[in-house]
């Protein structure tokens, strides 16, 4: 479903996808199948997102970024893509940033440009990262900082990546 008061110019979404109101999708972005991309997403050409992806309102996607399968960004999280940006001066070369599969990233997050997020970890609300994290990595704060570990069904799990919920070990 692509709501009508969206302006979605690509074609590449895969089926099941829904997009919701005031949502803007360049030309050459690549959606998978089975997300969900609520109101006020602006999504950028040079961005790919997997399946099963869910994008909170208010997300802006900039050239560069790859979200893999299974990810959730929750509400206002922001992307950056310039380091050091100023007005008027475009980039040559995009920096790359990677969410990969099973992320969690709370609302009104910061995601710092050219950065990897790496399976099944998970970013606190208003956190800001500045480096890549490592799978299955619990990390929040201003700047974000490890606070634990996480488990791929969500929990948060004891220092030996032991998690009581699901009985997983990692």
């Amino acid at each position: 479903m692509i709501h009508p008061l969206s302006d979605v110019q690509t074609l590449n979404i895969g089926t099941d996808t829904d997009i919701w109101q005031f949502c803007v999708v360049l030309e050459d972005a690549k959606i998978g199948k089975k997300c969900n991309i609520n109101a006020h997403v602006f999504i950028e050409n040079n961005v790919c997102i997997g399946n099963n992806v869910t994008i909170k309102s208010g997300v802006q996607l900039w050239d560069g970024i790859t979200i893999e399968d299974n990810v959730f960004i929750g509400p206002n999280v922001t992307f950056t893509n310039d380091i050091f940006p100023r007005s008027k001066k475009y980039m040559e070369n995009v920096l790359r940033t990677t969410i990969k599969k099973g992320v969690s990233i709370g609302a009104n997050s910061t995601i710092i440009a050219g950065i990897t997020i790496d399976k099944f970890s998970m970013i606190g609300a208003g956190s800001v990262v500045t480096k890549d994290i490592p799978k299955n990595e619990l990390w929040f704060g201003n700047p974000a900082t490890k606070q634990g570990y996480v488990c791929e069904c969500g929990n948060k799990c004891e220092e030996d990546l032991y998690c009581d919920i699901c009985q997983g070990k990692y």
